[in-house]
């Protein structure tokens, strides 16, 4: 994609969403909706998740409410920044979380199998690395994991490119990573340069920035928005890695008529529940996985293993084989901790709810 637009000054912001449309709401959101709440209904969209609030926002709406969770305890039916929301026309609190059209969500980082949920309902998602140190090919590869297993179309965004000699080498190898990865370069301070991104940020368009901090997100949203709003800090000099910005997942309407969301820089990025997506970014490995001997092959030195033999044949690379086995062997063990957890929270509840002193008709307790 390309486009000649540069993104408009802070005072040609536009208006607040006249239409729900504008905030993104399309069929998807408005087939789940039963008949009678279609004229009732108060819609809204969660803007930022604050500590002990959410900022949901809509035609005419813009308010603070507590958080929101559905009520059997699934870790993923937690409200978060893109969600949509059905309000109570009169107390303005939640009543119940729209199935979404993507979500992006991670293992938390530190000890533990606690999922985080980083966003919802994204159309495209910026991938944001530098043409420095912070270039590197599995974090990429993890990112892109992440947007094949929710859906979203991926796009490789490479800042500092006036700091690069060699400009052309980072672009090929981000192009490398997937068959028609749509990569841009530029310099995040830059108009001319970030108006590369427009196009994928039209009315009705959620877009999202991930990275690693120091990477020159913040300055992007500051120059697509044409406002300084999002503080921006400098690289170490040791090490080129970025000080930590931005620390609240929160919509920034754009010029351009769409939302994007700014993400906290995340170093640690567990993947889970991600198998499609490993799939789809290693497809190659994986196609050649299921044509082995033996089904349960572990591809070392097992008699005819097709991934070793492409090995061999320089056919598949021995690095890439391993960041792949080592995403395989993440997801399958994160997943069953995340079940476990799950299993037991879940238990637990029932344990909670059920009648006490044999008082009351028995429940099952599975």
């Amino acid at each position: 994609m390309s486009s000649n637009t540069v993104p408009p000054a802070a005072g040609d912001l536009p208006a607040p969403p006249a239409t729900l449309a504008d905030l993104g709401w399309r069929s998807f959101f408005a087939d789940q909706l039963e008949v009678a709440e279609r004229d009732t209904a108060l819609i809204g969209r969660v803007n930022a998740v604050h500590r002990s609030r959410l900022h949901v926002i809509g035609v005419g709406l813009d308010v603070m409410i507590p958080h929101y969770a559905t009520p059997d305890g699934d870790a993923t039916e937690v409200a978060t920044t893109g969600d949509w929301l059905l309000l109570d026309p009169d107390t303005q609190l939640a009543q119940r979380l729209l199935r979404r059209a993507s979500l992006i969500k991670r293992i938390a980082p530190g000890h533990g199998s606690k999922l985080q949920l980083i966003a919802a309902n994204i159309d495209t998602l910026f991938i944001v690395t530098s043409c420095n140190q912070d270039f590197n090919v599995a974090r990429l590869e993890r990112y892109l994991t992440l947007a094949h297993e929710a859906e979203i179309t991926p796009v490789i965004v490479l800042t500092k490119s006036d700091l690069a000699a060699d400009r052309a080498a980072f672009r090929q190898g981000a192009a490398d990573l997937l068959p028609g990865l749509e990569v841009v370069i530029l310099d995040a301070r830059v108009p001319q340069d970030v108006a590369q991104l427009v196009p994928w940020c039209g009315r009705g368009q959620t877009v999202a920035f991930v990275g690693s901090s120091g990477v020159g997100k913040s300055t992007l949203i500051n120059t697509l928005t044409g406002s300084d709003r999002i503080a921006t800090q400098g690289l170490r000099e040791d090490d080129a890695k970025g000080r930590h910005t931005t620390s609240v997942r929160q919509l920034h309407r754009l010029p351009s008529g769409g939302y994007l969301m700014d993400t906290p820089g995340m170093r640690e990025l567990q993947l889970t529940e991600v198998q499609q997506g490993i799939e789809d970014v290693f497809s190659d490995i994986s196609d050649l996985s299921r044509t082995c001997r033996f089904h349960d092959c572990q591809h070392e030195s097992e008699p005819g293993c097709a991934v070793r033999a492409a090995i061999a044949a320089g056919e598949i690379d021995e690095e890439r084989f391993q960041r792949w086995k080592k995403l395989v062997a993440e997801d399958a063990a994160n997943t069953k901790s995340l079940t476990d957890r799950h299993i037991k929270n879940r238990s637990f509840g029932r344990m909670v709810k059920a009648p006490k002193g044999g008082k009351g008709p028995k429940k099952d307790r599975y």
